[in-house]
């Protein structure tokens, strides 16, 4: 597929250019001793907490990580490759609140993770089941990411994420995927899992970030470096000083990662966008964020890395006209730059704050679009049809046509919420709007849904796991 770029070659070495003299002259905080002591050791200048980056190090580390991956599920059918022209949809992440038709927003609870991930599990679209799906709030904090990696689990055989929540939440998380892979199973050279860690922008990374991410790469496992810059707050109000900003936060955590293990999978992570100057909030339904999204994917193919970008992302309140502009606008340019790990793909509303219940299964209907428009269309003698056309000739019709019934079904995209019928049909049915038939279909969903067989002896022993180490038993029936 032919891919959109905004911006020529070489503008995008502009970029990497300013981005080399930033990290050398200016730097970048590292705030965990560990990662200080890695940075010294391998000929970069620290004062403090920064660290100055020399040149010639940034641009040999970076060459080391791999320009794709794959990454492993239990079920070997739902393994993904992450990076080349491959394209990843995970769900909504990190969100403190939940909302539906029926009780509204509220904070989320383990039963909306859970719920959550048998919605993920169920889609056809969304290749991951995801991470933070909406934080368990019932949950106490320092057991949170076992209980809800657990759920992913237990409810789905696709590939999940890990807690980037410190080096001890990584390393729980890193034997879960041992337990649940077996012993004989490397995850050095088969990595299982994914985890997102972001900066403190501008020019930060802080001790939690810092503890998983060099926790995951020591193991062999994948992660997304992400910035997450507000153009006209915490980066300048262009759009190119915010790139910069970014892409040296996102360079800087890849070196580290390629210094603690040659060749730790990464994905290059974009989540800027701009602030809403009249509130100073931030905003990721702006055109200005499908702009940053594109320009991320090139500089990252320009460094041959995987990267991450889009989401179907809005600023609205509720899954109404905005939330669906704004979402199908994102995703088309992930689809459009060749974005290879979609984050937010599915359910986020207000600005990464809220997770919906309706919106999940209305965007899930919008990834089902763009992988349709992703899939193209084949050219070859039979797709053509010059025999049909000559035979049903001028005024004819194809319905009643064998290739029509054989190629109908592969062609056309069936989708599982779009109303297609007529009006008189559609009134007769009670003239339900999309939000209320998203509310029927995730009830049903969840209710007829059946999780994949977890072994026994697995679940027994990650049960018996999350009991040792925190004690009580597993939030998951």
């Amino acid at each position: 597929m032919q891919r959109f770029q905004i911006l020529s070659k070489e503008q995008i070495e502009k970029i990497h250019e300013a981005t080399l003299e930033m990290l050398e002259k200016t730097g970048v905080a590292f705030r965990y001793q560990p990662a200080l002591e890695v940075l010294a050791k391998a000929g970069c200048k620290v004062e403090g907490e920064t660290v100055f980056f020399p040149r010639k190090l940034v641009e040999e580390q970076v060459k080391k990580a791999p320009s794709q991956f794959t990454l492993h599920a239990r079920n070997p059918e739902k393994n993904l490759t992450i990076g080349g022209d491959n394209m990843v949809f995970s769900p909504g992440y990190g969100a403190p609140f939940i909302t539906d038709l029926d009780k509204g927003k509220r904070k989320g609870t383990m039963e909306d993770y859970e719920n959550l991930t048998k919605l993920a599990g169920a889609s056809p679209y969304q290749d991951l089941t995801g991470g933070i799906l909406v934080e368990p709030n019932d949950v106490p904090y320092d057991r949170r990411h076992v209980e809800m990696v657990y759920a992913c689990i237990k409810n789905s055989d696709k590939c999940f994420m890990g807690s980037s929540y410190g080096e001890k939440n990584a390393k729980d998380i890193v034997e879960m995927a041992s337990i649940l892979f077996g012993s004989e199973w490397d995850l050095v050279e088969k990595p299982a899992l994914i985890t997102l860690i972001n900066s403190i922008t501008p020019l930060i990374f802080d001790d939690r970030m810092l503890g998983a991410l060099m926790e995951y790469a020591r193991t062999g496992q994948a992660v997304v470096v992400t910035s997450l810059a507000m153009a006209g707050a915490t980066s300048p109000a262009t759009l190119a000083g915010t790139l910069v900003v970014q892409n040296a936060e996102v360079l800087s955590g890849i070196v580290l990662t390629q210094l603690i293990r040659e060749g730790t999978p990464v994905v290059y992570g974009s989540a800027s966008s701009v602030t809403e100057m009249s509130n100073g909030s931030l905003t990721i339904g702006a055109p200005e964020m499908a702009i940053i999204a594109n320009v991320s994917a090139q500089i990252a193919k320009y460094y041959g890395l995987p990267c991450r970008g889009g989401g179907a992302i809005t600023d609205t309140k509720v899954p109404d006209a905005q939330a669906g502009y704004e979402s199908m606008m994102n995703l088309l340019m992930a689809n459009a730059s060749g974005i290879n790990f979609v984050l937010h793909s599915a359910g986020i509303l207000e600005s990464y704050n809220v997770m919906s219940y309706e919106k999940f299964i209305i965007d899930d209907e919008i990834c089902g679009m763009v992988k349709r428009i992703r899939k193209g269309l084949d050219i070859n003698p039979d797709s053509l049809a010059l025999d049909i056309i000559s035979q049903v000739g001028p005024g004819g019709h194809f319905l009643d046509q064998e290739h029509t019934l054989i190629n109908f079904r592969k062609e056309f995209y069936r989708p599982n919420l779009s109303n297609r019928v007529t009006f008189d049909e559609w009134k007769n049915n009670g003239s339900l709007q999309a939000m209320e038939i998203a509310n029927k279909k995730f009830k049903t969903i969840i209710e007829n849904y059946e999780a994949p067989e977890l072994p026994a002896d697995i679940d027994k022993d990650l049960r018996k796991y999350i009991e040792k180490m925190y004690g009580g038993t597993s939030a998951i029936s």
